[in-house]
């Protein structure tokens, strides 16, 4: 199915005396950049123009890799000044998500239905919880939600798309968005939290005896084979370290996967101009004798990561060699000890991995909002949400018992 993406406009009106226009993008830049950062803030990187920016300018989010820019913005229809806006895409599959709904679209084929496209509110690519949208301080937020939520869904019946996702929300937003006909979604991840560490030794001096020796065993073997970890910001990177840093992420993930990954050569530099200031890379240098007898470094390995006034965020890793215990390094162990040292609060190494619990990651829970068109499938899909809410909880309530911190009990 074709649809016109150049841009969709029409009223809302939320009350009797509330009006606003409503008007879909198909890109970033048909917003400008100031407009856009003074309604979302500047702090949380995810949601800057820049960020965006960066991904539709470097060919990354595009109807052609199934990421079509959708952006909606609310303005005053009397002056046409915008007052609110929130990411949008128009999607034609569920990759680079991480709230996996693929059991859906499979239900929807099996009766004879199109699930997509679909129109999501995500970070592309990126599993990081936070803000969805920006709005103007001096209006209600909930009379604001009401408009976004009306103008969504009267866009996506107008279209004829199946579905409207919300994804990784915080709880609280999640709360004021989860009204009507929207349902509310459980998941869960694994977070670093600062209780005022003052350095590594002082995490670790809250662990089990155990679970502190194989930390620390597993530190030491870096050190064994002679590799070093530096850590840089984003203004000290060069253009040649960002080229190899790409040529790691593409290797690492065709190991993985099997394809390339999903980000393009050209956003790692585009992201270094607009959010140098946003962005850490942890490299691994490995010794290597030349045939001059020289020793010297060479960089074998890279995480980078985002950062802002609270959180570090992990993002992406890459390797073109396997060394032992190096991916805990680089992106658990040298993460959480950026964020001692820049008094950071939170450290969210990105999806899954249940082996971060053991290494001091808590459980914790996610959330995302879905409304669905068919009203048929809406009531299905509301009690298998509910069955996984009660599962996701026991899940948590389970994981937590195997974090390698001692019990109060053990605590002199």
């Amino acid at each position: 199915m074709s649809h016109d993406t150049a841009k969709s406009t029409h009223s809302i009106n939320v009350g009797r005396s509330t009006s606003f226009m409503a008007t879909f993008h198909s890109s970033i830049n048909a917003i400008a950049e100031e407009d856009w950062n003074t309604l979302c803030g500047v702090d949380y990187p995810f949601l800057r123009h820049e960020f965006f920016s960066a991904l539709e300018n470097s060919g990354s989010t595009s109807e052609k890799t199934g990421w079509q820019p959708y952006h909606l913005s609310l303005s005053q229809p009397s002056n046409g000044k915008i007052i609110a806006v929130m990411p949008l895409f128009l999607k034609t599959h569920s990759y680079g998500e991480y709230v996996f709904d693929w059991a859906w679209a499979d239900a929807y084929q099996r009766h004879g239905y199109n699930y997509y496209p679909k129109l999501i509110s995500a970070i592309p690519f990126t599993p990081a919880t936070g803000m969805r949208w920006g709005i103007d301080q001096q209006l209600d937020e909930d009379t604001i939600i009401s408009a976004f939520q009306q103008a969504i869904t009267t866009e996506a019946k107008n279209k004829q798309l199946s579905s409207c996702h919300i994804l990784f929300l915080t709880d609280e937003k999640n709360q004021q968005w989860c009204r009507s006909e929207w349902q509310q979604r459980t998941g869960y991840q694994y977070h670093w939290f600062n209780q005022g560490y003052t350095c590594f030794d002082d995490f670790l001096a809250r662990m089990t005896s155990r679970k502190r020796k194989n930390i620390i065993k597993e530190r030491r073997k870096i050190t064994d084979q002679n590799i070093t970890l530096v850590t840089k910001t984003g203004d000290q990177l060069s253009l040649e370290e960002w080229q190899q840093f790409y040529l790691f992420y593409q290797s690492t993930y065709y190991k993985r996967s099997g394809h390339q990954g999903y980000l393009s050569a050209a956003f790692f530099p585009a992201l270094a101009s607009g959010l140098a200031e946003n962005l850490v890379m942890i490299q691994a240098y490995a010794a290597n004798d030349d045939n001059n007898s020289h020793r010297s470094q060479d960089l074998v390995a890279a995480a980078l990561c985002f950062k802002d006034s609270k959180t570090l965020y992990g993002r992406y890793w890459g390797c073109l060699d396997d060394y032992d215990s190096l991916h805990f390094e680089a992106c658990y162990y040298q993460g959480i000890e950026y964020a001692i040292e820049n008094k950071l609060m939170r450290f969210d190494p990105g999806a899954q991995g249940e082996h971060k619990i053991q290494r001091g990651f808590t459980p914790i829970t996610t959330y995302s909002s879905h409304w669905l068109a068919n009203d048929e499938f809406s009531h299905a899909i509301s009690r298998f949400l509910t069955q996984e809410k009660r599962e996701v909880q026991q899940y948590l309530t389970a994981a937590a018992e195997h974090l390698p911190f001692k019990k109060k009990t053990d605590i002199p």
